[in-house]
């Protein structure tokens, strides 16, 4: 068993280190080497009517208190991606005291832009309504996105008509947590991303960075310096000086170990020393998304 975990670990770095597309084989080796021992898991609760309009609840054992919650978004161009795929995101944000929340929203291209920010946003109000009963508190809830899914929890925390169907306002938000995220992307240089948002009639409402106000939560926003995929600078970066300028509390970080896709496997126990992205969303929380001064 020894020599098979190890065995499983040097996979899945090579897997991820290689810069290659997070893919079903290595989050499934990830997923089998995750211990469930931190956790008490509460799967295929329906925050809608549709077949992907589904989440599970991962409550920390041995919490004392409601804990601060986390709802976390996967990425995946928008076309592809499973809550079940990221267990160990579950996994690495309960053994630090949260309790986190994995939604599934649809997909392209079944639906396009903005099907999937409405979704998403269900899931938040579904969260704020019923986490309570899964040891989390609704008064400490944050909103977590690693690629796509950064840019759906961007959207979400920063453009108030989705949560607004649900009679929310962004201010429902302690803070967001955005990893790698698309944040400006017009023109789409991304083939399979371009029919998701209807180029070359792109509206121009759909890119976060369009949605900035002084009202937006505290955002923690983390990005890998050798992405190749999603431009650090063009969007972390960006989304980044346009938030401070409107007087909004953000935390910017940059890792150099990792790619796009080792930057969210960093989270798992065998890669946790690529870069510290679970140490970082930690402090973040623990400090009421950086209200609390160390």
């Amino acid at each position: 068993m020894f020599i098979f975990m190890n065995f499983c670990i040097i996979l899945v770095v090579a897997f991820l280190l290689l810069g290659t597309v997070a893919g079903c084989s290595s989050l499934q080796v990830l997923n089998a080497i995750t211990p469930s021992s931190t956790y008490l898991k509460v799967a295929n609760l329906a925050y809608g009517t549709d077949p992907r309009q589904k989440l599970d609840v991962y409550t920390p054992l041995n919490s004392i208190g409601p804990a601060p919650v986390v709802v976390f978004l996967y990425g995946g161009n928008w076309n592809s991606g499973e809550r079940n795929d990221y267990q160990f995101v579950g996994e690495a944000l309960a053994s630090r005291g949260m309790v986190a929340v994995l939604a599934d929203y649809r997909l392209f291209p079944h639906v396009r832009y903005p099907s999937f920010l409405e979704d998403s946003a269900h899931a938040v109000a579904w969260t704020l309504q019923e986490v309570q009963r899964y040891g989390g508190d609704p008064r400490r809830v944050y909103l977590m996105g690693h690629s796509a899914g950064a840019y759906n929890a961007a959207m979400v925390a920063l453009d108030p008509r989705w949560l607004a169907a649900y009679d929310l306002a962004p201010t429902s938000l302690r803070g967001w947590i955005g990893l790698a995220g698309p944040y400006d992307f017009i023109p789409i240089q991304n083939k399979e991303t371009r029919p998701v948002f209807f180029y070359p009639a792109t509206p121009p409402e759909s890119q976060p960075i369009n949605h900035v106000c002084s009202s937006a939560p505290p955002a923690l926003l983390i990005a890998s310096n050798k992405d190749v995929w999603v431009d650090p600078t063009g969007n972390t970066g960006a989304l980044t000086k346009k938030l401070r300028a409107a007087g909004v509390a953000v935390t910017q970080v940059y890792f150099n170990k990792t790619s796009h896709t080792t930057l969210i496997g960093s989270m798992s126990w065998p890669l946790r020393g690529l870069a510290p992205v679970l140490d970082t969303v930690d402090r973040f929380v623990a400090s009421d998304g950086g209200r609390i001064l160390p």
